[in-house]
């Protein structure tokens, strides 16, 4: 066989290179070489396309495989058809991966369990007559006359058909935490479960660890026994029971597959289900409304694909797919029968009819990005969980307050335990959660881009200034006395002294300048933006710049020493942008929409701010007009992301926001008396671990990135703040195909 990798043209013979061609002294013997790897690499794909071998679990299995094989063959179908044998599902995998067999059926679950180690593709889905698929979507299931959505389930009753079961458990619960609703401290789903809904059926969660609201609307088979049985002995199993602990009141909620209402109303079902009507309930989606139960395809919580045709990273998966189609069509052998040799659902599924090509080949594009989430939530192993979450601080004052978060936490038996690594900067604390020597740190906007572009940091959890998910974005604003009546538009700042809350933050700088950068008022030149900025405005206060324009307007400390430093002058962050505008230093203050409230109308006793009226203030608008502050959602400069927790994306970020979910239940109030995670004020400080303005630490859903965190519209406003770069827009493909075209000009030039 190895020498048929060695065979060119169409005379057959065989290319035995010489010493000669070993070299790459002469271009004729270097045009050689790269003929034979050029050619190997095509040959060796063509060989391997010559046999697909079928990987089977079962003596049935085999026994199906070698008839389809003969009829295939009998039909002249290529490529020829092999089977080779294993004992699981499993061990097909594992024989895909030492390319020890080629294609087999599975189910998406072990798909989605063979995955991890990326070495398959997916070449089609099974699907019956309609064509789409023998999918089905695990739907929550609630009554017309409640007042029930996906966002209100916390602290309901719930039916499930069975603990571990697709639609009932794993697709239901799986969302719920993916989607930040659920938090589950160490990844013990029993007990978050337990803890976010008031009581459950859940039948078969009867093991050790397993608490007792778990089973508490379960009834058995009504004489007492059997209760929360995993088996028809328990009135609420599977799917028609879910339902019916629904109908007959015991919970608010049942987790079901879409067909399971039709199948127990309008007349059909068992007795129980006499004179229940389908339009009597109704389905929860996932944006929170709710649908009709014949709208299943557009409300559901997660979409279940069928099984899937797996193949090897080396396999090309449309050959796999072709053979399959042609096989069908030519040879007449029954592929989706299995009676004639004693099994069910033996290489397919006894229920298809037919293949669908998959749209893409990776995985999860197969699967569905819902589904996969929602599995890999519910997968303890599917990412680290450390026994200590080392916590990175900047200053003593952070350090002070996340020794005593440890101590609180520890005290309540909180999982990971905490402990705080310092940093000397921001970017130093990135670059220790890169190289795991630490794990978190709370960044604003303007770090995220940055820890997410160059240090590969995901999103964990993220502050909620409302108390809610709409809380998890603020409004950057221009704040400016309402008696200064010469700025009407943004143009209008120009010459004019200016307050922002820091160099590189988002609400003081990155949000204002870039968007002076994108309407063309600032024209930064060579990329220079502080030197641009310090041109457009007269002065300023930027802690944390270099210029002396850009630090004319500040203060320092209350000594006045450290004038313009990060965290130290008078002026700097949020409230100190807005003393600098309040006092007369500044005629425009850069801050976030909740800041003049913070420092006026009696929230704010510090001698400067105690006298202070929000209605002496109004906002700039972007569109170059102006209002008043509690105008900020239709007035502001950007509407951008809340700070967000940062860690490795190796880390489980469910774990991690399960447990500050469970340490804000107990310290997340400022009426405390051991701890408050936000206030800082105990510590001579403000927004230490967190902002102080938080009220709620929420989880990040569907927005895993750094990029869906930000969002198109924020993201524009930092890349505006960017240098150019001339290979920027060179995707990786054109680099290799640079390089590549480099190495063999210069081999052949040699």
């Amino acid at each position: 066989m190895k020498q048929d990798f060695w065979t060119f043209g169409p005379t057959n013979s065989a290319y035995k290179p010489s010493s000669a061609a070993t070299g790459i002294s002469h271009p004729t013997s270097t045009m050689a070489a790269l003929v034979v790897i050029l050619g190997i690499s095509l040959l060796t794909v063509q060989t391997a396309g010559q046999n697909i071998r079928w990987c089977t679990v079962s003596v049935q299995e085999m026994a199906k495989c070698k008839a389809m094989s003969e009829a295939f063959s009998d039909a002249s179908i290529r490529p020829n058809l092999h089977c080779v044998s294993d004992t699981s599902v499993a061990g097909c995998a594992e024989r895909l991966r030492k390319k020890e067999a080629d294609a087999f059926s599975a189910s998406a679950s072990n798909l989605y369990d063979m995955g991890r180690q990326d070495t398959l593709k997916i070449a089609a889905g099974e699907s019956g007559p309609d064509h789409e698929g023998l999918t089905y979507y695990a739907v929550a299931v609630v009554k017309k006359s409640s007042t029930v959505t996906v966002n209100s389930l916390r602290g309901r009753r719930s039916c499930h058909t069975g603990k571990g079961r697709t639609a009932g458990w794993n697709m239901p619960i799986g969302h719920l935490i993916d989607s930040g609703r659920m938090s589950v401290m160490g990844c013990d789903i029993s007990k978050g479960v337990s803890e976010f809904f008031n009581a459950s059926c859940v039948p078969g969660a009867v093991e050790a660890g397993d608490p007792a609201s778990l089973c508490s609307l379960c009834v058995g088979d009504g004489a007492g026994g059997h209760r929360c049985e995993a088996s028809a002995q328990e009135r609420y199993y599977a799917y028609s029971g879910a339902f019916r602990c629904l109908v007959e009141g015991a919970g608010e909620v049942a987790f079901v597959k879409h067909t399971t209402v039709p199948e127990n109303t309008d007349g059909q079902g068992e007795e129980w289900a006499n004179g229940l009507r389908s339009g009597d309930y109704e389905l929860l989606c996932r944006d929170g409304t709710r649908a009709r139960v014949t709208e299943f395809q557009r409300c559901h919580l997660v979409r279940v694909p069928s099984r899937g045709i797996a193949v090897g990273n080396d396999v090309d998966p449309d050959q796999v797919y072709n053979m399959l189609m042609e096989g069908q069509r030519k040879s007449g052998f029954a592929m989706f029968q299995s009676v004639d040799f004693d099994g069910t659902n033996l290489l397919f599924s006894d229920r298809s009819t037919t293949l669908i090509k998959a749209s893409g080949a990776h995985h999860i594009d197969w699967m569905g990005h819902t589904y996969y989430h929602a599995l890999r939530a519910m997968d303890c192993s599917s990412a680290e969980i450390p026994e200590f979450l080392r916590w990175c601080v900047l200053s003593s004052a952070e350090q002070n307050k996340c020794v005593d978060m440890a101590k609180a936490l520890l005290s309540k038996g909180l999982t990971p335990k905490v402990q705080c690594v310092f940093g000397d900067s921001v970017d130093h604390c990135m670059q220790k959660i890169k190289n795991n020597e630490a794990h978190a740190i709370t960044l604003d906007g303007g770090y995220i881009y940055t820890a997410g572009r160059s240090y590969g940091l995901v999103p964990a959890a993220a502050e909620s200034y409302t108390g809610d998910t709409d809380g998890s974005v603020y409004y950057a604003v221009a704040v400016l006395k309402k008696s200064n009546t010469n700025i009407r538009r943004l143009s209008d700042l120009r010459g004019k002294s200016s307050c922002h809350t820091g160099l590189g933050r988002t609400a003081g700088w990155n949000v204002p300048v870039g968007l002076l950068i994108q309407r063309g008022l600032i024209a930064p030149h060579s990329c220079q933006i502080e030197e641009g900025a310090a041109g457009f405005f007269k002065s300023s206060c930027v802690p944390g710049a270099s210029l002396p324009a850009l630090c004319d307007r500040c203060i320092g400390d209350n000594s006045g020493q450290n004038k313009c430093e990060k965290g130290k002058d008078l002026f700097d962050g949020y409230t100190g942008a807005f003393r600098c505008l309040a006092q007369n230093a500044g005629d425009v203050a850069f801050v976030k929409h909740t800041t003049v409230f913070q420092n006026t109308d009696g929230n704010n006793t510090e001698q400067w701010a105690v006298h202070l009226q929000s209605k002496q203030f109004q906002l700039l608008c972007s569109h170059d007009t102006r209002a008043e502050v509690t105008q900020f959602r239709n007035c502001h400069l950007a509407r951008v992301p809340s700070h967000a927790i940062m860690v490795r994306p190796q880390l489980n970020h469910h774990a991690i926001y399960g447990l500050l979910d469970k340490a804000q239940d107990s310290y997340g109030s400022d009426l405390s008396a051991e701890f408050r995670m936000f206030d800082s004020s105990k510590y001579g400080g403000s927004d230490l671990l967190f902002k102080d303005s938080t009220l709620r630490l929420i989880g990040v859903g569907e927005r895993r990135t750094y990029q869906e965190w930000l969002g198109q519209e924020y993201l524009e406003t930092l890349v505006a703040m960017e240098c150019p770069s001339s290979t920027a827009g060179l995707s990786i493909t054109s680099l290799v195909a640079v390089v590549f075209l480099s190495s063999l000009v210069s081999l052949l030039a040699v």
